[in-house]
C-alpha cells in the first residue's frame, strides 16, 4: 500500500508528531498535533484549536479526545488544503 500504510493505525503512527484534522460528532473539528493514541483511538492531542466553518473558534491545548466521538482523522497537511 501507498507509504507503508498497510494497516488503519499504520496512519496515526506515521501522524505522530505531526497536525491532524479530527472530525467529532455534533460538528465538531479540531486540529492539534497528535501525541499520542490507543487501540481505542482514543487520541492526546497538543496546540488543539476548535475550527468552525474554517476559522479558529477557540485554543484548546492539551486535549484528549474520546475515541468514540470521532468520525474520522486526517492528516491536517491535506485536509485543510483549498482549492
Amino acid at each position: 500500500m501507498a507509504n507503508g500504510i498497510e494497516r488503519p493505525l499504520d496512519l496515526l503512527n506515521t501522524s505522530k508528531g505531526k497536525e491532524v484534522l479530527v472530525h467529532l460528532k455534533g460538528e465538531k473539528y479540531f486540529v492539534g498535533t497528535l501525541l499520542a493514541f490507543d487501540i481505542h483511538i482514543n487520541l492526546v492531542l497538543d496546540n488543539v484549536k476548535e475550527m468552525q466553518d474554517g476559522e479558529l473558534k477557540k485554543s484548546l491545548g492539551l486535549t484528549f479526545l474520546r475515541g468514540d466521538t470521532i468520525i474520522y482523522i486526517s492528516p491536517a497537511s491535506t485536509a485543510l488544503k483549498k482549492d
